[in-house]
Formats: structure tokens, sequence, C-alpha cells
């Protein structure tokens, strides 16, 4: 039996972030989404700073699996300065529309079409990019992984 999806429009404030803006092959990001992480936690534990919400990734642009432009990040309670690749910045507010996926990673890909779906069905538009936030890791069984999946809507005048 399929899965209903459940998909909530929503308007968020401005958060903080912490984040790694690069481009990689959907082939070694897991990989570079663990060091990221490791890198950035290590940052905030120096700074003796916590995460305000659970570690995301944002796609800018999936068009090219090879050159994925990903940018993974912590939000934090308030900005906190940069260091190297490191750097400060928000997620702005604004209209967003977002569900949960349960499940495996590989496997998202309806809910993505069907939000895409949502937002032209209802005389929205994107804008472009996708966030996913995980809730727990890898080391949970597939079918127990929880992504909440955010797509930005652009302001309209």
């Amino acid at each position: 039996m399929p899965k209903m999806s459940s998909i909530k429009l929503l308007k968020q404030n401005e958060q903080p972030i912490i984040s790694i803006r690069t481009k990689t092959s959907v082939e070694q990001l897991p990989h570079l989404i663990d060091e990221s992480n490791r890198k950035m936690a290590a940052y905030l534990n120096e700074l003796n700073e916590t995460l305000s919400d659970v570690p995301f990734v944002a796609y800018h642009d999936i068009t090219d699996n090879e050159a994925l432009d990903v940018e993974i990040g912590f939000p934090v309670a308030n900005p906190i300065p940069e260091k190297g690749d490191i750097k400060s910045g928000t997620i702005p507010a604004g209209l967003l529309i977002f569900s949960m996926n349960r499940g495996p990673y590989n496997k998202m890909k309806p809910l993505h079409r069907e939000m895409l779906q949502w937002i032209e069905k209802n005389g929205f538009e994107g804008t472009g990019t996708v966030y996913e936030y995980y809730y727990n890791d890898t080391s949970y069984l597939e079918i127990e992984l929880l992504t909440k999946i955010i797509m930005p809507l652009k302001q309209t005048v």
C-alpha cells in the first residue's frame, strides 16, 4: 500500500547557520557529509556552542550528479564567526512547504516530485533549493531513517 505524504505550508523565521558549501558527486556525498559534520561539530565544541536543530544538507543545484552544489550545515542559536571553509550564514525567513519522510534516502524522489507538484498546483514557485534535515543517521535501520524535506517558496509581490 503506497504511503500518503502530508505536505504543509509554513512561514519560517530567519535561522542562523554554519555551513560548508561545495560541489561533489552523488557517490562522494555521504563521505563529504560525515567529514563536514565532524569538522563543524569540533568547531562548535571549541566555541562551547551547540546545535539549535538537527543537521541539514541544502541542495542548491542537483542537475549534475557529478557536480552537485550542496551546503552541509548546522542550525545554531546565534551567528558564529567563520573559520576556514566553515561559513556563517542564515536560512532566509519566508514561506516554505515541508514533509517528513520515513525510510531510505534513495526512496525520497517520489516525495520530492509530489512536493514540486504541490507547489505548482497551489500557484507557488520554488526557489530551487531543497533542504533535507536528518533526524537520525545511518546507524539506524534504513526503514527508520527520518528526514524532513523543506522547499522554500519565492515571495510574491
